[in-house]
Parts: structure tokens; sequence; C-alpha cells
């Protein structure tokens, strides 16, 4: 974690890449197109802690339809800016056997971490599972996976603020902005 005037100044350094109301937009978007395709199944919406759960929370709020919701934590950052060794933290508790599946995280950067819970939910037995990313980073890799909803795309920059944090600091911000290249 960092000290709070070291992350206000990291803060007030950053760059500006999706405003609040871009964010907000774009959630509502995908909620219609999780909807159109999701709507009838009752699906089980699986948050990826703790990136995931502005994305969840707001797009939850948009989704008109009967679902479940449960949370798994999965992460390869920690606190770290690159990504290291997979660590499942929890597994949801609610059975997905049988079931469709949401999954819905933050990024999609290298898709190491969302190809192995979605391959962890077909194991478990999940009759279909789909994944919703409020972010997909325009790295140039070929990725193991193809997010089915994206919210919105960001640059091949460290990235932070809605769910995405730097230094353990400001998760809680309603836009994203990327760390100043130095």
């Amino acid at each position: 974690m960092t000290d709070t005037q070291n992350a206000k100044d990291l803060l007030a350094a950053a760059e500006l890449i999706h405003t609040a109301e871009t964010v907000a937009a774009a959630v509502s978007r995908v909620a219609g197109e999780i909807t159109e395709k999701l709507g009838d199944t009752n699906p089980l919406l699986l948050c990826v802690m703790s990136g995931g759960v502005p994305f969840a929370g707001n797009l939850m709020t948009q989704l008109n339809f009967p679902l479940d919701f449960d949370y798994m934590h999965v992460t390869r950052y920690g606190q770290d800016t690159a990504g290291g060794a997979l660590s499942w933290r929890a597994a949801p508790w609610t059975p997905v056997k049988g079931r469709t599946v949401l999954v819905v995280d933050d990024i999609l950067d290298e898709g190491l971490t969302l190809a192995a819970i979605v391959e962890r939910m077909k194991q478990l037995g999940a009759k279909a599972c789909y994944t919703a990313v409020a972010t997909d980073k325009l790295n140039g890799k070929v990725k193991p996976i193809k997010a089915d909803f994206v919210a919105l795309t960001v640059p091949d920059r460290f990235v932070f603020g809605y769910g995405m944090d730097v230094r353990g600091a400001w998760r809680n911000l309603p836009a994203i902005y990327a760390v100043k290249d130095e």
C-alpha cells in the first residue's frame, strides 16, 4: 500500500484515459449486450475480486433479469505492477455445475487469469461460461482468451481506477487513468 500523499501525487501526474461519464456509458452498453444474450438463462454472475467489484456492482444494477451472484478471488498481481504466478484465494461458494456463468473482471491484460478461470468453470461443470471485462488492454499480444463483453479498451500502459489499483490505491475512482510515462 502506498501512503496518502504519494497516491495523490501519482494521480495528479497521471493521464486521464476514460472519463467517469465514458465509463458509465460503456457499462450501460455492455449491460444491454448481456441482457440480450443472457437474459433468459438465470446466470450465475461471478465477480473476480478485488478489481471486478466496481464493474460488477454497476453492471448488476442495469441487468433487468434474475441472476445469482457470487465471487472468486484469483490474482496474478497482488500489489505488483507485473503479473506473477496465479493465486486462487477464494473459490465461488455457489455450485456452477449445469449453470450459465458470467465472469466479471476489471481488465483483460495478458488473458492468463481469465483463461484459467474459464477453464476452471468448465472443469466444475458450467453449462456455459461467458466473460465481461471493464477494460481490454491493447497490448498487441496474442491472448489465450477473448472476452465476450468488453466495456472499453485501454492503451498498453499501466492503468488504474475503476477497480484497477496502482500500488494498492485508487480502485475507487470512477474514471480510468494511466501512470505517467517515465
